[in-house]
């Protein structure tokens, strides 16, 4: 009879999944209904890149057609349309299509100062993000939040789903390496959609005072749901397997270790001149790698765009296999490497000859208190 019972249950959550997934997610840029009528007769700023779309039109092309008065677009790193490097100084400019100012919050200024958000009766928050701390949206939408609040400005955020917000893993943030790609004490893999996050921002007094912060929230979406995303977040994030191992190939990026900017497959793979393989790629200057690592030189490494298993935890063995194959380890990591990782304590362990399993065992203090505090802010359980 137990084992009947067992059955069932088993048989219903199967069902229960399916049909969740069967189902379309709605994002909340999609639910106009709900938005629109808070933007009526306001002069509107919306923060936006090229991800800020409803099906085939972005969202501030929907918002005029719809008489919202835009006013002004600010634009996180890779600019409004998405095509600058990783790091690259983004200018303010206008938008060829609408004749509406773009106003970069990656270049002279990474928050938006008081003289821009004159004349602003509410601001919008529309970007696709990935759920890596060191994915930079996030910094940018803190900023945001910070600065609405100090100017009285109210904040609607349209909620998203996290490609990799099946999971939460990494080392929490020690707050003395906190920088524009670490703001806050959460692990590397938060497991938060962008709108559960803007909570818990404002909730944990992140910023100094709270903000007027509406969350527009998505239907049908649960944090299992397989999310494959319809525009690339950035020009070296260019699929649902780059995005997936994006959070551990990114740590790559303080080593000198490349992750294949300049290649046709950015974060699907890795290598340097110094590695031994049969497998090899040459990074080129191009859009959206201006000056990769290794350019021009063949590197030798790993190929992963073919591997099965998707990622449901930090692998941290590629790391550690290249750091111990790398024959100058004194040249191995640079100084990103520890703001990347969100303390020193990581590359220190790899150092001193840790495993995986055993540097992995020294986060679950940080990680259980974080996913205690993460509990109070999910939307979509």
């Amino acid at each position: 009879m137990i084992a009947k019972i067992k059955q069932i249950i088993c048989i219903t959550l199967v069902l229960l999944t399916f049909s969740a997934q069967a189902q379309k997610i709605v994002l909340g840029v999609e639910r106009t209904d709900v938005y629109i009528r808070h933007l009526k007769n306001k002069k509107v700023s919306v923060v936006a890149n090229q991800t800020s779309r409803i099906g085939e039109t972005h969202l501030v092309d929907s918002l005029l057609n719809s008489g919202i008065d835009v006013i002004k677009v600010f634009s996180p790193e890779h600019g409004f349309r998405g095509k600058a490097d990783a790091g690259a100084i983004i200018e303010d400019g206008i938008d060829t299509e609408t004749g509406i100012a773009i106003i970069s919050l990656y270049g002279k200024n990474r928050k938006p100062k008081t003289e821009q958000l004159q004349e602003i009766d509410i601001l919008v928050f529309d970007i696709q993000d990935v759920g890596a701390r060191f994915y930079t949206y996030i910094s940018t939408l803190h900023y945001v939040m910070e600065a609405a609040t100090e100017s009285g400005i109210p904040l609607i955020v349209l909620d998203r789903p996290n490609p990799n917000g099946h999971y939460v893993d990494g080392p929490v943030l020690d707050t003395n390496f906190r920088s524009f790609v670490g703001m806050h004490s959460i692990p590397i893999v938060h497991g938060m959609t962008i709108g559960e996050y803007a909570k818990m921002i404002n909730a944990e007094n992140w910023i100094s005072k709270r903000c007027d912060l509406t969350i527009i929230e998505m239907e049908n979406y649960t944090h299992d749901i397989s999310y494959d995303l319809p525009i690339k977040p950035s020009p070296n994030l260019p699929n649902a397997r780059a995005i997936n191992l994006y959070p551990s190939l990114c740590l790559f990026e303080g080593t000198n270790i490349s992750v294949g900017r300049g290649t046709q497959y950015p974060f699907q793979h890795f290598g340097a001149p110094y590695l031994q393989s049969n497998y090899s790629f040459t990074p080129k200057s191009g859009a959206g790698s201006k000056y990769p690592k290794h350019e021009n030189i063949k590197c030798l490494g790993t190929d992963l765009r073919f591997q099965d298993n998707y990622l449901t935890a930090i692998n941290l063995n590629w790391l550690i296999t290249a750091y111990n194959n790398f024959s100058k380890k004194e040249k191995f990591f640079n100084n990103f490497f520890d703001k990347l990782a969100g303390t020193d304590k990581l590359r220190l362990q790899i150092i001193e000859g840790k495993t995986s399993k055993e540097i992995k065992l020294s986060w679950e203090e940080n990680l259980n208190k974080f996913k205690k505090i993460r509990e109070k802010y999910l939307m979509y359980n």
